[in-house]
């Protein structure tokens, strides 16, 4: 079971609750979730290692990465503005250890359905 440790307050904004249930369904494999909360023509990069375009390839990504659980997930902070947000943590799997950055368009202000992300992960032991 994958440990979760949120140390923003969420409370007040459905944005911030939304991303952090965004990534606690990444760290635990939660396939199905992610892929029906971005749009069809959505861009993924994860810099330093490939660029994802629409959801097809999109959902076949997500479809791999779902083996792969966090044993623990660490959200240090969430930002939200108008259609964009960030998020950063820290993600503990299989022994190691990676801090990440995750950068958020949405279709509009008022959605939570992702049109392009940017990813950022660096292996920190």
């Amino acid at each position: 079971m994958t440990k979760v440790t949120i140390k923003t307050d969420c409370k007040n904004s459905p944005k911030k609750e939304f991303l952090k249930d965004l990534n606690v369904a990444f760290a635990t494999g939660d396939a199905d979730f992610i892929i029906k909360n971005v749009s069809d023509d959505i861009q993924w990069s994860i810099y330093g290692d490939k660029e994802i375009n629409g959801k097809e390839a999109f959902s076949k990504e997500i479809n791999i990465m779902k083996d792969y659980v966090a044993d623990e997930v660490i959200v240090h902070s969430i930002v939200t503005h108008g259609t964009e947000a960030a998020l950063d943590g820290e993600m503990k799997m299989g022994g190691k250890s990676y801090a990440f950055c995750d950068m958020y368009v949405f279709t509009s202000a008022g959605s939570n359905t992702i049109k392009k992300m940017r990813s950022y992960v660096i292996s920190i032991n």
